[in-house]
Protein backbone atom coordinates (compact mmCIF):
# COMPACT_ATOMS: atom_id res chain seq x y z
CA UNK A 1 0.00 0.00 0.00
CA UNK A 2 1.20 3.43 -0.95
CA UNK A 3 2.80 5.57 1.92
CA UNK A 4 -0.03 8.46 3.25
CA UNK A 5 2.42 11.17 1.54
CA UNK A 6 1.94 9.49 -1.87
CA UNK A 7 -2.08 9.34 -1.47
CA UNK A 8 -2.36 12.95 -0.36
CA UNK A 9 -0.13 14.32 -3.32
CA UNK A 10 -2.65 12.12 -5.75
CA UNK A 11 -6.10 13.39 -4.48
CA UNK A 12 -4.47 16.83 -4.59
CA UNK A 13 -3.44 16.25 -8.29
CA UNK A 14 -6.98 14.77 -9.11
CA UNK A 15 -8.45 17.54 -7.33
CA UNK A 16 -6.71 20.13 -9.54
CA UNK A 17 -7.37 18.19 -12.29
CA UNK A 18 -11.12 18.57 -11.38
CA UNK A 19 -11.22 21.84 -11.56
CA UNK A 20 -9.80 21.66 -15.13
CA UNK A 21 -12.18 20.12 -16.40
CA UNK A 22 -15.18 21.49 -14.93
CA UNK A 23 -14.16 24.65 -16.10
CA UNK A 24 -13.45 23.22 -19.60
CA UNK A 25 -17.11 21.91 -19.13
CA UNK A 26 -18.77 25.29 -18.42
CA UNK A 27 -17.20 27.02 -21.30
CA UNK A 28 -17.90 24.37 -23.64
CA UNK A 29 -21.49 24.71 -22.42
CA UNK A 30 -21.31 28.49 -23.30
CA UNK A 31 -19.78 27.85 -26.49
CA UNK A 32 -22.21 24.78 -27.62
CA UNK A 33 -25.03 27.24 -26.83
CA UNK A 34 -24.26 29.75 -29.77
CA UNK A 35 -22.95 27.31 -31.61
CA UNK A 36 -26.34 25.41 -31.25
CA UNK A 37 -28.12 28.92 -31.57
CA UNK A 38 -26.56 28.93 -35.34
CA UNK A 39 -27.22 25.82 -36.72
CA UNK A 40 -30.64 25.37 -35.71
CA UNK A 41 -31.23 28.60 -37.24
CA UNK A 42 -29.28 27.86 -40.57
CA UNK A 43 -30.89 24.43 -41.38
CA UNK A 44 -34.78 25.86 -42.18
CA UNK A 45 -33.24 27.71 -44.76
CA UNK A 46 -30.97 25.26 -45.80
CA UNK A 47 -33.32 22.91 -46.20
CA UNK A 48 -36.16 25.20 -47.72
CA UNK A 49 -33.61 26.37 -50.17
CA UNK A 50 -32.75 22.84 -51.64
CA UNK A 51 -36.40 21.78 -51.64
CA UNK A 52 -36.58 24.95 -54.08
CA UNK A 53 -33.74 23.63 -55.89
CA UNK A 54 -34.56 20.12 -56.15
CA UNK A 55 -37.79 20.99 -57.55
CA UNK A 56 -36.79 23.53 -59.74
CA UNK A 57 -34.38 21.19 -61.80
CA UNK A 58 -36.96 18.21 -61.84
CA UNK A 59 -38.36 20.89 -64.06
CA UNK A 60 -35.62 21.51 -66.23
CA UNK A 61 -34.73 19.30 -70.00
CA UNK A 62 -31.77 16.68 -69.51
CA UNK A 63 -30.46 18.95 -72.33
CA UNK A 64 -30.16 21.99 -69.32
CA UNK A 65 -28.53 20.13 -67.20
CA UNK A 66 -26.05 22.56 -64.88
CA UNK A 67 -22.36 21.88 -65.28
CA UNK A 68 -23.07 21.32 -61.22
CA UNK A 69 -25.70 18.29 -61.74
CA UNK A 70 -23.45 16.57 -64.73
CA UNK A 71 -22.79 12.91 -62.82
CA UNK A 72 -19.05 11.99 -64.55
CA UNK A 73 -16.88 9.16 -63.66
CA UNK A 74 -15.53 9.22 -60.10
CA UNK A 75 -11.63 9.16 -61.77
CA UNK A 76 -10.33 11.80 -59.68
CA UNK A 77 -12.29 12.00 -56.12
CA UNK A 78 -11.97 14.81 -53.17
CA UNK A 79 -12.78 14.15 -50.11
CA UNK A 80 -13.49 17.39 -47.72
CA UNK A 81 -13.12 15.87 -43.92
CA UNK A 82 -14.16 18.28 -41.12
CA UNK A 83 -13.37 17.88 -37.52
CA UNK A 84 -11.70 20.27 -34.98
CA UNK A 85 -8.49 22.35 -34.44
CA UNK A 86 -8.63 21.00 -30.54
CA UNK A 87 -8.86 18.07 -28.95
CA UNK A 88 -10.03 16.54 -25.58
CA UNK A 89 -13.73 15.83 -26.98
CA UNK A 90 -14.03 12.15 -26.78
CA UNK A 91 -13.96 10.13 -29.87
CA UNK A 92 -15.56 13.05 -31.78
CA UNK A 93 -12.47 13.13 -34.02
CA UNK A 94 -11.08 10.00 -34.36
CA UNK A 95 -14.45 8.46 -35.30
CA UNK A 96 -14.99 10.89 -38.22
CA UNK A 97 -11.43 10.52 -39.51
CA UNK A 98 -11.80 6.61 -38.96
CA UNK A 99 -14.92 7.34 -41.36
CA UNK A 100 -13.32 9.26 -43.91
CA UNK A 101 -10.38 6.93 -44.47
CA UNK A 102 -13.17 3.41 -44.52
CA UNK A 103 -14.50 5.58 -47.23
CA UNK A 104 -11.91 6.00 -48.96
CA UNK A 105 -10.71 2.49 -49.03
CA UNK A 106 -13.66 0.66 -49.87
CA UNK A 107 -16.22 3.14 -51.63
CA UNK A 108 -13.09 4.67 -53.83
CA UNK A 109 -10.79 1.86 -53.43
CA UNK A 110 -9.39 2.20 -56.93
CA UNK A 111 -8.46 6.12 -56.28
CA UNK A 112 -7.24 5.78 -53.39
CA UNK A 113 -4.90 2.60 -54.50
CA UNK A 114 -4.25 4.91 -57.80
CA UNK A 115 -3.27 7.99 -56.29
CA UNK A 116 -6.17 9.91 -58.10
CA UNK A 117 -8.13 10.28 -54.00
CA UNK A 118 -7.45 13.77 -52.46
CA UNK A 119 -7.86 15.11 -49.12
CA UNK A 120 -8.86 18.85 -47.60
CA UNK A 121 -9.14 19.06 -44.04
CA UNK A 122 -10.70 21.31 -41.93
CA UNK A 123 -9.21 20.77 -38.15
CA UNK A 124 -6.03 20.17 -36.74
CA UNK A 125 -6.88 17.17 -34.84
CA UNK A 126 -8.50 15.34 -38.28
CA UNK A 127 -4.98 16.04 -40.07
CA UNK A 128 -3.00 14.40 -37.19
CA UNK A 129 -4.65 11.56 -37.40
CA UNK A 130 -4.14 10.86 -41.43
CA UNK A 131 -1.04 11.33 -41.15
CA UNK A 132 -0.67 8.93 -38.59
CA UNK A 133 -1.86 6.57 -41.73
CA UNK A 134 0.69 8.08 -43.25
CA UNK A 135 -2.24 9.58 -45.57
CA UNK A 136 -1.63 12.66 -48.46
CA UNK A 137 -3.14 15.44 -47.52
CA UNK A 138 -4.22 18.26 -50.39
CA UNK A 139 -4.37 20.92 -48.19
CA UNK A 140 -5.28 22.08 -44.52
CA UNK A 141 -8.33 25.10 -44.06
CA UNK A 142 -8.03 25.32 -40.24
CA UNK A 143 -8.29 28.98 -40.06
CA UNK A 144 -12.20 28.95 -41.01
CA UNK A 145 -13.02 27.61 -37.67
CA UNK A 146 -11.28 30.71 -36.50
CA UNK A 147 -13.59 32.97 -37.94
CA UNK A 148 -16.34 31.16 -38.71
CA UNK A 149 -18.85 33.10 -40.78
CA UNK A 150 -20.51 32.24 -44.32
CA UNK A 151 -18.25 34.85 -46.52
CA UNK A 152 -14.94 32.77 -45.42
CA UNK A 153 -16.61 29.83 -46.49
CA UNK A 154 -17.70 31.01 -49.24
CA UNK A 155 -14.18 31.64 -50.72
CA UNK A 156 -13.13 28.15 -49.82
CA UNK A 157 -16.41 26.65 -51.53
CA UNK A 158 -15.97 28.83 -54.82
CA UNK A 159 -12.53 26.93 -55.02
CA UNK A 160 -13.98 23.42 -54.86
CA UNK A 161 -16.45 24.19 -57.35
CA UNK A 162 -13.86 25.69 -59.73
CA UNK A 163 -11.75 23.14 -59.15
CA UNK A 164 -14.99 20.38 -60.11
CA UNK A 165 -16.32 22.42 -62.87
CA UNK A 166 -12.52 22.33 -64.10
CA UNK A 167 -11.97 18.58 -64.37
CA UNK A 168 -9.75 18.51 -61.54
CA UNK A 169 -12.23 16.43 -59.88
CA UNK A 170 -14.78 14.59 -61.23
CA UNK A 171 -16.48 14.09 -57.24
CA UNK A 172 -16.87 15.93 -54.15
CA UNK A 173 -17.53 14.20 -50.93
CA UNK A 174 -18.22 15.79 -47.79
CA UNK A 175 -17.65 14.07 -44.19
CA UNK A 176 -18.74 15.42 -40.82
CA UNK A 177 -20.34 15.03 -37.82
CA UNK A 178 -24.13 15.99 -37.82
CA UNK A 179 -25.50 17.85 -34.38
CA UNK A 180 -28.22 16.18 -33.18
CA UNK A 181 -27.80 17.10 -29.33
CA UNK A 182 -25.37 17.73 -26.31
CA UNK A 183 -24.37 13.88 -25.95
CA UNK A 184 -24.96 11.94 -29.57
CA UNK A 185 -23.90 13.18 -32.91
CA UNK A 186 -24.08 11.45 -36.41
CA UNK A 187 -21.28 10.25 -38.61
CA UNK A 188 -22.03 11.38 -41.84
CA UNK A 189 -20.86 10.81 -45.75
CA UNK A 190 -22.25 12.74 -48.41
CA UNK A 191 -21.88 13.23 -51.96
CA UNK A 192 -20.80 17.37 -52.57
CA UNK A 193 -20.50 17.45 -56.29
CA UNK A 194 -21.93 16.53 -58.71
CA UNK A 195 -25.60 17.69 -57.18
CA UNK A 196 -27.53 14.41 -57.23
CA UNK A 197 -30.94 14.46 -58.66
CA UNK A 198 -33.53 14.72 -56.78
CA UNK A 199 -36.02 11.84 -56.04
CA UNK A 200 -39.92 13.13 -56.82
CA UNK A 201 -42.90 12.11 -55.49
CA UNK A 202 -45.38 11.95 -58.53
CA UNK A 203 -48.27 12.29 -56.21
CA UNK A 204 -46.83 15.53 -54.73
CA UNK A 205 -46.44 17.05 -57.79
CA UNK A 206 -48.29 20.39 -58.06
CA UNK A 207 -49.51 20.69 -61.46
CA UNK A 208 -49.59 24.56 -61.08
CA UNK A 209 -48.12 26.03 -64.07
CA UNK A 210 -45.72 28.79 -63.21
CA UNK A 211 -43.77 31.41 -64.58
CA UNK A 212 -40.44 31.95 -64.20
CA UNK A 213 -38.34 35.33 -64.82
CA UNK A 214 -36.04 35.78 -65.98
CA UNK A 215 -36.03 32.24 -66.80
CA UNK A 216 -35.89 28.34 -65.50
CA UNK A 217 -32.52 27.39 -66.50
CA UNK A 218 -31.13 31.09 -65.36
CA UNK A 219 -32.47 30.61 -61.58
CA UNK A 220 -31.47 27.42 -61.05
CA UNK A 221 -27.78 28.31 -62.43
CA UNK A 222 -27.93 30.80 -59.78
CA UNK A 223 -29.54 29.18 -57.14
CA UNK A 224 -27.05 25.87 -57.56
CA UNK A 225 -24.01 27.52 -56.27
CA UNK A 226 -25.55 29.55 -53.25
CA UNK A 227 -26.87 26.13 -52.21
CA UNK A 228 -23.78 24.40 -52.10
CA UNK A 229 -22.23 27.55 -50.12
CA UNK A 230 -24.91 27.01 -47.97
CA UNK A 231 -25.08 23.45 -47.41
CA UNK A 232 -20.98 23.49 -46.87
CA UNK A 233 -21.77 26.27 -44.16
CA UNK A 234 -24.29 24.30 -42.87
CA UNK A 235 -21.77 21.52 -42.86
CA UNK A 236 -19.75 23.13 -40.68
CA UNK A 237 -21.80 24.43 -37.76
CA UNK A 238 -23.26 21.24 -37.76
CA UNK A 239 -19.66 20.15 -37.16
CA UNK A 240 -19.17 23.26 -34.84
CA UNK A 241 -21.76 22.60 -32.55
CA UNK A 242 -21.39 18.38 -32.49
CA UNK A 243 -17.42 19.84 -31.16
CA UNK A 244 -19.03 21.48 -28.37
CA UNK A 245 -21.69 19.28 -26.99
CA UNK A 246 -18.96 16.20 -27.43
CA UNK A 247 -16.25 18.40 -25.51
CA UNK A 248 -18.84 19.39 -22.65
CA UNK A 249 -19.77 15.39 -22.17
CA UNK A 250 -16.40 14.78 -22.10
CA UNK A 251 -15.14 16.98 -19.54
CA UNK A 252 -18.73 16.21 -17.60
CA UNK A 253 -17.71 12.27 -17.73
CA UNK A 254 -13.80 13.31 -16.37
CA UNK A 255 -15.29 14.90 -13.63
CA UNK A 256 -17.50 12.75 -12.62
CA UNK A 257 -14.27 9.95 -12.95
CA UNK A 258 -12.15 12.24 -10.60
CA UNK A 259 -15.12 12.96 -8.33
CA UNK A 260 -15.27 8.98 -7.77
CA UNK A 261 -11.40 8.70 -8.11
CA UNK A 262 -11.09 11.31 -5.11
CA UNK A 263 -13.09 9.14 -2.73
CA UNK A 264 -11.51 6.27 -3.50
CA UNK A 265 -8.25 8.25 -2.67
CA UNK A 266 -9.89 9.65 0.61
CA UNK A 267 -10.54 6.50 1.57
CA UNK A 268 -7.10 4.38 1.07
CA UNK A 269 -5.90 7.62 2.67
CA UNK A 270 -8.25 6.81 5.78
CA UNK A 271 -7.47 3.07 5.30
CA UNK A 272 -3.22 4.14 5.56
CA UNK A 273 -3.97 5.91 8.01
CA UNK A 274 -5.89 3.77 10.60
CA UNK A 275 -3.28 1.18 9.80
CA UNK A 276 -0.53 3.64 10.89
CA UNK A 277 -2.36 4.29 14.10
CA UNK A 278 -3.08 1.19 14.79
CA UNK A 279 0.96 -0.12 14.19
CA UNK A 280 1.60 2.90 16.38
CA UNK A 281 -0.35 2.13 19.00
CA UNK A 282 0.88 -1.91 19.05
CA UNK A 283 4.75 -0.54 18.87
CA UNK A 284 3.94 1.52 22.21
CA UNK A 285 1.74 -1.31 23.56
CA UNK A 286 4.90 -3.71 23.04
CA UNK A 287 7.41 -1.87 24.06
CA UNK A 288 5.67 -1.35 27.44
CA UNK A 289 4.91 -4.36 28.47
CA UNK A 290 8.47 -5.75 27.71
CA UNK A 291 10.06 -2.72 30.15
CA UNK A 292 7.12 -4.38 32.69
CA UNK A 293 8.41 -7.72 32.07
Amino acid sequence: MANLKEIRTRITSVKTTRQVTSAMKMVSAAKLKKAQDAILQIRPYAEKLSDLLSSLSSALDNSADSVFTVQRTPEKVLIVLISSNRGLCGGFNSYISKKAIHLAKTKYKNQFNAGTLDFIVIGKQAGKILRSYQIKIQSEKNHLFDNLSFENVSVEVKAIMADFVSGKYDRVELVYNKFINAASQDLICEQFLPVLPAITDRKKQSNTDYIYEPSLETIVEELIPRSLAIQFYKALLDSHAAEHGARMTAMHKATDNASELIDELTLTFNKARQAAITNAILEVTNGAEALNG
